[in-house]
């Protein structure tokens, strides 16, 4: 039978939070970001599996009307299991949220694995040093007090509002900050990617295929 514990990822030795039918949830011992793992034992409401520009798109919208972005999204497989794998962020104060997951659907059924992960004490430093770092090379500008190829969307060129992406989040300076949180997010979902399994049982289900 198809339940909570027919995937297991790894918890990184984390301290556990939350066990019941629906969720597992661990804290890292810093407690600045939580892991968990969602069962929902209904048909999961996404429009599709397979067209990633309308899963952009989707995520895209929600996330401006709640004051969030879109850092990446992509269509990924797990052990032959499709799943959306996203990174929203949120501001808060100080700083930013991250917010990562993989959606992973069956017919009837669907496992969220999500990370949360925020900035806290000394905010904006990654965010000031690349952006001066562009500045001073001319890739990006300033210009009427306005701030030219700093903030995008990153799927989407016509949008210029709301909650965007800026340059320094783009994974090529994950390894200068190692520590920031969107960095130790990405690390933390290749570690899952490498190591989830899944029951014998999810095999014989029946995908989720729109």
């Amino acid at each position: 039978m198809v339940n909570i514990n027919s995937i297991a990822i790894p918890t990184f030795d984390w301290v556990e939070k939350e066990k019941n039918a629906n969720l597992l949830e661990w804290s890292s011992k810093d407690r600045a970001k939580i892991l968990s793992v969602n069962f929902f034992n209904i048909p999961p409401d996404l429009p599709t599996i397979q067209n990633i520009h309308i899963l952009r798109k989707m995520y895209g919208e929600m996330l401006r009307n709640n004051n969030g972005g879109i850092v990446s999204l992509d269509i990924v497989e797990l052990s032959g299991f499709k799943a959306v794998k996203i990174i929203m962020k949120f501001p808060q104060n100080p700083g930013m949220a991250y917010l990562s997951s993989y959606t992973i659907p069956f017919k009837d059924y669907s496992f969220v694995v999500k990370i949360q992960a925020s900035e806290s004490g000394v905010s904006g430093m990654r965010d000031t040093m690349i952006f001066n770092k562009l500045l001073a090379n001319g890739q990006v500008k300033v210009v009427d007090k306005n701030i030219e190829n700093w903030f995008y969307d990153p799927y989407d060129p016509t949008i210029s509002d709301g909650i965007r992406m800026n340059k320094s989040e783009e994974e090529v300076y994950d390894e200068e900050f190692p520590e920031h949180p969107l960095s130790v997010s990405r690390k933390l979902f290749q570690q899952i990617e490498k190591e989830i399994k899944f029951g014998k049982e999810l095999y014989d289900v029946a995908k989720f295929e729109r």
